[in-house]
Formats: structure tokens, sequence, C-alpha cells
């Protein structure tokens, strides 16, 4: 057995969070994680999967990751650092009822935005976009396709359709 090839620190049933100020910004949950360390980086492998959920400002749950695997690498000469979500990535906006579906999903914390070069396919009330590359802020609230194709909006809306964001929802249910 090559002991270089081993994690250093192995973590079961993960949870964690970070706020500012007493306010959730964000939670991830992980089913393991694995810390691998070497001379020039160290990082964090999530090899059954990770799901991050990010909260506006108000603490209402914005965003949702969910991906079959990830890895956060932190190299020790420069300090730079990034994350990267892969196998059935799908990025949910609950807000503005968006999904995007790609293979792999980067994060770049110092610049607060996801990329991909990847396929993606992206879901709306607007309509459907599919092409390869995207990047958005780190919220998905403003997501771009960088070469679409084969993509269509929905050019009229019913203006008296009632939409309700049950995952935010307080509130009593109305009685019939």
């Amino acid at each position: 057995m090559d002991i270089s090839q081993a994690p250093v620190q192995a973590v079961d049933s993960i949870f964690m969070t970070q706020s500012d100020k007493g306010v959730l910004q964000m939670r991830a949950v992980a089913p393991r994680m694995e810390r691998y360390d070497n001379d020039t980086a160290s990082f964090e492998k999530f090899p059954f999967g990770l799901e991050v959920y990010g909260y506006t400002e108000e603490g209402l749950l914005e965003t949702q990751i969910l991906s079959d695997e990830a890895l956060h690498f932190k190299s020790k000469k420069d300090k730079s650092e990034f994350w990267r979500a892969y196998g059935n990535v799908v990025v949910q906006n609950i807000i503005k009822q968006q999904t995007m579906e790609t293979d792999t999903l980067y994060w770049d914390q110092a610049k607060k935005e996801i990329w991909t070069e990847c396929y993606v396919k992206m879901y709306s009330p607007d309509g459907f976009m599919q092409g390869y590359g995207m990047r958005s802020d780190e919220r998905a609230r403003n997501s771009t396709i960088l070469r679409p194709f084969n993509s269509f909006g929905v050019l009229v809306q019913d203006s008296t359709r009632v939409v309700i964001d049950s995952v935010n929802f307080i509130g009593p249910l109305l009685k019939n």
C-alpha cells in the first residue's frame, strides 16, 4: 500500500455552514469527505456527492447545486483555490425557477463566479436553452450560455398564472 495516496483525514456525514453576522449564507452536505495533502497542494474530495445550498441576504433558499462528486483544491505555492463539481451536476435557482444541467462545474470563490466549458441545458419558465460553456455569478442569478444552439423561448406567458415558492413559503395554507 502506498501511504502517500491515502487520505490524511476522512469524515463521514459532513455538514458545513457559512454565515455572515448571524445570517446563513451557504450550507453544504456530503456523505463523505477525504482530505489529501502533499508538498504542493491540499485538496478535499467528496467521492459520494455534494449538495450546496445558497441563501439570499434575507435568508431565503436561492440556489441549490447537486453533483455526484466534488473536489476542493488549494495550492500551497500561490494560495489559489477552486471547487470542481462533476458527474450529473444540477444547478437550480429556486427563486427564478431556473435549472441548469451539465457534467462539470467550476466555482472560483475569489471571483464569485461559476462556469463550465461542457455541454449545458437550461430550463426556465421563459424557455429552453442549450449549448457549450456557461458563465454566471456564484448564486446562478445571471447565467449566460457561451455557444448556444437549438434553443427556444416562450413568447407569450399567462399573466394570470400564480406561482408559489413552496420552498420558501411561510404561513398557513389557504382553505378551499
